[in-house]
């Protein structure tokens, strides 16, 4: 008996430490977006404002850049709305459409038959690794003949790359 005690009292008498060991990591992103050419607003009519290369504007063009097949979704938002312009006392209609315009490997060549479009996002699954450049069009068209303001529009097309 005595025996037992003496182990419980020293089992009790022991301090016990614990601690929590960090283990961290970084992942690198295998999928970099660039935008190639910034899009600019041609104004071919009072009440409309477009990127279209036939009413004046350019092109907003994006590039993915993927090392790493099949484990990404290429994601692109056109504008419902401006970041920054002067003040408008009408709505807004929005239209706009994401193409891929160029690939630089031929696997590539079914994305746009592929792609997925739903409300103002188109959605590409890039199964193969390398380049792929995306164009977007979009107008806005103030009111029912209503002319836009003077002034600076901003509008921002949103590229993202989503892991699957």
């Amino acid at each position: 008996m005595k025996k037992i005690l003496t182990i419980v009292a020293a089992v009790m008498a022991l301090n016990v430490m614990a601690t929590d060991v960090p283990v961290t990591g970084k992942v690198q992103m295998r999928c970099l977006i660039t935008t190639d050419t910034a899009g600019v607003y041609g104004n071919p009519a009072p009440q409309k404002l477009s990127t279209a290369v036939a009413d004046g504007g350019v092109l907003p063009v994006v590039r993915y850049d993927v090392t790493l097949a099949d484990n990404y979704i290429a994601k692109i938002t056109t504008p419902t709305s401006f970041s920054s312009s002067p003040a408008l006392n009408d709505t807004v209609t929005w239209t706009g459409s994401t193409l891929v315009s160029q690939t630089s490997d031929a696997g590539m060549s079914g994305y746009e038959a592929a792609k997925v479009a739903y409300d103002s996002t188109t959605e590409y699954d890039l199964t193969v690794a390398g380049s792929t450049w995306f164009t977007a069009t979009l107008s806005a068209t103030n009111g029912y003949d209503k002319s836009f303001p003077g002034g600076n529009y901003t509008a921002i097309v949103i590229a993202e790359c989503i892991a699957k």
